[in-house]
């Protein structure tokens, strides 16, 4: 199939930036790299997924994107900045930013949606949309399509934008001429290792999930967690920022447009004694279009009751 006039790139980005979109590339649909790939493994062996199980299925899946959606011949990158308008007060219980507003899976699959509508309607080709909704590499791809790098902090960094960005991927039978990939660095940086406060990161790039805090106080969803976390999150509930907050890139980070990311006034007025009156009910209605949802109720009410007060300068 012969590669489309260069214009259908064009009016692809063009419309990406038109939905919200802070940057779009495209990268051939070819297997993962065998590096990438043995270095996932070894994460597995290393049972550094920890509680993040679903991490181990589908591994076919994520080496080859043509498994996805068959005659893939592109996968377009995209990234939408979350970047917070306004900020939780000092007295609310701390929540990722990526969980201030909307839940991003549904925002991110409308603007995707309507997308890929567009780019069949100029291209005849057959799309397929993924928001965590298959097994797709999204940081090689991002970097495979010049996007960004993926950093120590395991975070895709977009040069001179920062990691404060949500990724998604369009799949294509439209041959797209692909991006140059991005080959920048963290160089000698190592501020997020050194940020991070329970040593999840390490100088090699590897994360272990079993000590990362936005794992433990996300994804796991035991009635206890181990002790020790007790004494290293402070007055965070939901995620962790700071590998990401004390990253360089992000110095310059610039408030997202978008206006379903702003925080819910939920997000604004968090604390332990709301998250403690809260019924299963309460919290199904107040977090119903968050991501928080993902945390569940008891894990909330966990991680509430295990938070500390931040230190504060003397």
């Amino acid at each position: 199939m012969p590669f489309p006039k260069v214009d259908i790139s064009s009016s692809i980005k063009s419309q990406a930036r038109c939905l919200g979109f802070d940057a779009c590339g495209f990268a051939a649909a070819t297997p993962v790299e065998d590096e990438a790939v043995k270095r996932y493994d070894r994460w597995l062996e290393q049972g550094h997924n920890g509680c993040m199980q679903w991490a181990e299925n589908h591994r076919d899946l994520r080496r080859d994107p043509s498994l996805l959606l068959e005659g893939a011949q592109t996968v377009i990158s995209l990234a939408m900045n979350y970047y917070p308008q306004r900020f939780q007060p000092p007295q609310a219980l701390r929540v990722a930013y990526y969980a201030y507003g909307r839940d991003y899976h549904e925002v991110l699959r409308e603007k995707m949606t309507e997308l890929a509508r567009f780019i069949e309607q100029i291209t005849g080709c057959v799309t397929r949309p993924c928001v965590d909704s298959a097994p797709v590499r999204e940081r090689y791809w991002a970097q495979q399509a010049g996007i960004g790098f993926i950093g120590r902090n395991n975070c895709l960094i977009i040069p001179g934008k920062g990691s404060f960005y949500f990724l998604g991927e369009i799949l294509t039978t439209a041959r797209l001429t692909p991006d140059e990939p991005c080959t920048m660095t963290c160089g000698d940086c190592n501020k997020c290792v050194e940020a991070c406060p329970s040593g999840a990161l390490a100088v090699d790039g590897a994360a272990n999930c079993t000590r990362c805090l936005s794992c433990l106080l996300i994804e796991n969803h035991d009635l206890e967690l181990p002790e020790w976390v007790g004494h290293v999150m402070g007055n965070r509930v939901v995620g962790c920022d700071e590998c990401q907050l004390c990253c360089p890139h992000n110095a310059r980070a610039t408030a997202t447009a978008v206006e379903d990311f702003s925080p819910t006034d939920a997000v604004l007025t968090l604390t332990r004694e709301r998250i403690n009156a809260m019924t299963a009910g309460d919290f199904k209605r107040t977090f119903a279009h968050s991501a928080i949802a993902r945390v569940r109720s008891k894990g909330l009410r966990r991680n509430a009751n295990l938070t500390q007060p931040e230190k504060t300068e003397e």
